[in-house]
């Protein structure tokens, strides 16, 4: 995504709301965000639905590895080492039951 054009993708509620059509095309044709001002202020941003979809995966991702580090920082993780041997530990005893 290029940056935002003050000329370009900033514009008054007022002219938004009297040609909402036309920005909603530009929208899906550009694929760029559109910053609504109401009393010269930035007050919304109008993205597509599948820019609206990547931010969202992409916080999630970086909300699971927050997560993660705090995780690790609390010490609240087992290496993989430690998984491999459970899980061979768990496989054999499960075969030793059949």
């Amino acid at each position: 995504m290029r940056s935002i054009r003050i000329s370009e993708d900033i514009v008054p509620v007022s002219d938004f709301k009297a040609r909402a059509a036309d920005w909603l095309k530009r929208l899906a044709e550009t694929g760029q965000p559109v910053v609504i001002t109401q009393n010269g202020k930035a007050a919304g941003v109008l993205v597509s639905p599948s820019e609206f979809d990547r931010m969202r995966e992409r916080a999630g991702l970086l909300e699971a590895i927050d997560a993660g580090l705090a995780d690790e920082k609390a010490g609240r993780v087992v290496s993989h080492a430690a998984v491999v041997t459970e899980m061979q530990r768990r496989a054999a005893t499960r075969a030793s039951k059949r």
